[in-house]
């Protein structure tokens, strides 16, 4: 089985713990890279050799916020093609409007359990790839209160 890299920026310590949790227990061929900001976030993406399959990026964040991140990513050639899961606790309309228009695939709203969390992470990175969005719109409809699709970015 191939390694799956990921890339997470959170600036919640306890939030990052979780999901590093989850995704060790889901698979142990996951590498999952962390950062605290999207400015770091951005840092890693520039010096790691492999390109992560995926990156979650918090909204609110110091330094560099989610958003800000998400336009560096997109508007970057090399990195435009990696899918974006903006993060948040908030499913606030605009929010999930602006993470569509800026080319995020997907929104998620933050579990409040960590097997919410792991059952989620499970679907998403056993479907890295072609089928990622498909997955995503699947998850969805069992899962609204979370996923939020963004229109128009495959």
């Amino acid at each position: 089985m191939s390694k799956k890299i990921i890339l997470l920026a959170d600036d919640d310590t306890d939030d990052t713990e979780m999901f590093c949790e989850a995704l060790e227990e889901i698979n142990e061929n996951i590498t999952c890279h962390c950062a605290e900001n999207g400015n770091e976030a951005w840092k890693i993406l520039n010096e790691i050799t492999e390109k992560p399959q995926l990156i979650f990026l918090d909204l609110n964040m110091p330094v560099m916020n989610g958003w800000d991140c998400l336009k560096l990513v997109k508007n970057e050639p090399v990195y435009k093609d990696i899918p974006v899961i903006m993060i948040s606790t908030s499913s606030h309309k605009n929010d999930i409007e602006m993470a569509s228009q800026l080319g995020s695939i997907c929104y998620l709203v933050k579990p409040n359990s960590f097997n919410g969390l792991k059952q989620l992470l499970r679907v998403i990175t056993s479907n890295l790839g072609t089928d990622l969005r498909e997955t995503l719109i699947n998850v969805k409809e069992s899962d609204p209160d979370h996923i939020f699709i963004c229109e128009g970015n495959q």
